[in-house]
């Protein structure tokens, strides 16, 4: 596909190369970067990052009585939420945890998820984000392999992992936020160790334990599907998180000089921001390119308790979101809302997403409802701490399919299956180099050697081109997974799921397009001669023992084997081929 590289004669007025380099060593420049040794690399780093979330979190208090977080009728002030981050890291280090122990946080977004978060951070201990959507078996999992020693749940969460405490040996504390129940035993109730919502603003003042943190100290786990089917917890650092911190300016930033303008100078008395949060805090979007930079820069969280395009519409008019995106899938839904027309979203800026493929028909229709706001999109994963690439503005419009170019502080190739780079255009792996790609997997050295190379280097799993300026363009995956809705999904995991049922032979899973959420999960299997098994009873076989968002929407059954090559392997695209022809 060629694509427009300008729509001007004099666009652009900067080459992207030239805008980085005048970014990155303008005298007092937000974007100045250093070299560090990191783990043994040299690396580009920014020079005027915190060197700690605890520092930013100090720093953070300044917005005082500004709004941080809202959600619902309850509003949550920075103040008030610095002393009762402050109140429960008190009680954490009460409670044992001192500096590398494991905090887990299993809940929906609610205001608690901030506050749970950040207080584990700036005592030094390892928040471990879980996913909400987990069943009870895969919370037990992250919890044990985390070794969690305590676990802030809500009262959903909780009764999911009720039954599962007996074999958290490590666990020695489970406090539990807006319960509808019963607590389990041996449980305490949030309120009681920091405060009820409605009590949050009487809160006195308290400091924070002391503690020294360094860049490289560990500080969050996020778990991620792997090829073996179980979840790998990527383990990062202050660094690590602090640098998406500032990598996230300089796409909008970038802008400025793309088109010859000059930059604007920076205005405290600017009203702050507000952004709608429509993906959940539990991933590395959500904690560390929402959470942490609102905190930054003193901006208002809006928060839903489930994602839905018409509160979405309703809370933008509201609260006049500044900001709203998340994946792909949630931008079409308000987009194609039949009450789009019926609210006033003029206070909009700016659409962003990222975390699954999007269409570049997205851009135009983004243009087309938001004439004033330039769309953006970008890539990332869990182990790079969220950012690498960021396309926004003219250069997302002009390559509507590009992930755009890398940030400064990240080095990118783009390699064969024998590691070797390809030629510039060509089809390879994306490898990633920079002080966002976090140490590694968590108690899993052999993982993260395959991962991460002695020089730096994070294979990606992803199929790339890159073309003369750099712009990425994310063609497939190299790893067997697929993405809806912005939820990885790895195949491995269902697939052995449905190798356990008695009537299954063989399976394979394949990406059913959605236009909305990118990918639906698809399954093909061969059952035993004889078998009378039903697609309804093996989608519930699966919803057993999976989230629900892993169970396949269809489920083909046959009696024949499935296709493979002469190694073995499924042959997966002539499945899907199949299957698709099939539905129509």
């Amino acid at each position: 596909m060629t694509e427009t590289h300008a729509t001007a004669a004099d666009w652009p007025a900067m080459s992207i190369a030239d805008a980085h380099t005048l970014l990155t060593t303008a005298p007092d420049s937000p974007f100045e970067m250093a070299e560090e040794v990191v783990r043994g690399v040299r690396l580009r780093v920014w020079k005027n990052a915190p060197s700690s979330l605890r520092e930013l979190f100090e720093m953070g208090r300044a917005h005082g009585d500004l709004d941080y977080l809202v959600f619902e009728d309850e509003r949550v002030t920075y103040e008030t939420h610095y002393r009762a981050v402050a109140k429960l890291a008190q009680d954490l280090v009460a409670r044992g945890v001192g500096k590398g122990d494991r905090v887990a946080i299993v809940m929906r977004n609610y205001p608690e998820w901030s506050i749970a978060f950040w207080a584990t951070v700036v005592v030094g201990a390892v928040s471990v984000p879980l996913n909400a959507w987990l069943t009870g078996p895969e919370l037990e999992y992250g919890l044990a392999d985390s070794g969690s020693k305590v676990a802030i749940v809500d009262g959903e969460r909780g009764e999911r992992i009720r039954d599962h405490l007996r074999a958290l040996s490590e666990l020695k504390s489970l406090i539990v936020v807006r319960p509808g129940g019963p607590l389990p035993d041996g449980a305490v109730l949030w309120d009681d160790v920091v405060a009820a919502p409605s009590e949050l603003h009487a809160l006195p003042d308290m400091s924070l334990p002391q503690v020294d943190i360094d860049p490289e100290d560990d500080a969050t786990i996020f778990y991620t599907s792997g090829t073996t089917g179980k979840p790998k917890g990527a383990l990062g650092t202050h660094r690590n998180i602090l640098t998406n911190l500032i990598s996230l300016g300089i796409a909008p930033t970038r802008a400025f000089l793309r088109r010859g303008e000059t930059l604007p100078a920076p205005d405290p008395d600017a009203p702050k921001r507000a952004f709608l949060l429509s993906v959940p805090f539990f991933h590395a979007t959500g904690c560390h390119s929402i959470l942490v930079p609102n905190l930054a820069a003193g901006g208002k969280i809006v928060m839903m308790y489930k994602w839905d395009p018409e509160e979405a519409l309703r809370l933008i008019e509201k609260e006049k979101i500044a900001a709203f995106g998340g994946v792909p899938a949630m931008v079409w839904q308000v987009l194609e809302s039949s009450n789009f027309d019926q609210f006033d979203l003029s206070s909009v800026e700016s659409v962003s997403y990222g975390g699954a493929p999007s269409a570049p028909e997205l851009v135009a229709r983004i243009k087309q409802a938001f004439p004033k706001v330039s769309p953006g999109n970008g890539y990332g994963l869990t182990e790079t701490s969220s950012v690498t690439t960021q396309n926004s503005a003219e250069d997302y419009q002009n390559r509507p399919s590009s992930a755009g170019p890398a940030v400064p502080v990240c080095d990118l190739k783009v390699v064969d299956t024998d590691n070797k780079e390809v030629p510039l255009g060509e089809v390879g792996e994306l490898l990633i180099r920079g002080p966002n790609v976090v140490k590694g997997y968590w108690n899993k050295p052999e993982a993260t050697a395959e991962a991460i190379d002695a020089d730096g280097w994070f294979r990606s799993g992803d199929l790339v081109r890159m073309d003369e300026e750099g712009f990425v363009y994310i063609l497939d995956r190299a790893k067997d997974m697929l993405i809806r809705g912005g939820e990885n999904i790895y195949c491995v995991e269902i697939e052995d799921v449905l190798y356990a049922h008695p009537d299954v032979m063989d399976a394979a899973i394949i990406g059913l397009p959605h236009k909305v959420l990118g990918e639906e999960v698809g399954a093909v299997v061969q059952v035993t001669d004889g078998s009378s098994v039903t697609e309804e009873a093996l989608q519930g076989h699966v919803r057993a023992q999976l989230a629900a968002f892993k169970v396949p929407i269809k489920i083909e059954i046959r009696h024949e084997p499935l296709p493979r090559n002469a190694n073995g392997k499924i042959l997966k695209t002539q499945l899907r081929e199949e299957f698709l022809a099939n539905m129509v």
